[in-house]
């Protein structure tokens, strides 16, 4: 569990579980998100800023985070080094 990724505010998750970072401003990605509020699956770690992307994990949790996935990936990136 060396590979935790900052996803905003404090927010950590395990980089190993996330099986995709996606835009949340698509409308497929905002059913998702709405099914995964209704469903329980959804974490949101965006302290009332506007969700800017969404991390699909492993076991079908769904992460709302205010950073840009490009941000993300960055972290991610750095992380590897």
């Amino acid at each position: 569990m060396n590979n935790l990724i900052n996803v905003g505010f404090g927010n950590i998750v395990n980089g190993e579980k996330i099986i995709a970072i996606i835009m949340s401003d698509s409308a497929p990605a905002k059913r998702l998100m709405q099914t995964a509020k209704k469903e329980g699956t959804a974490i949101d770690a965006t302290h009332g800023r506007k969700v800017q992307s969404c991390l699909i994990m492993e076991g079908g949790k769904v992460v709302f985070s205010a950073l840009t996935p490009e941000t993300l990936v960055e972290r991610f990136k750095n992380k590897e080094k």
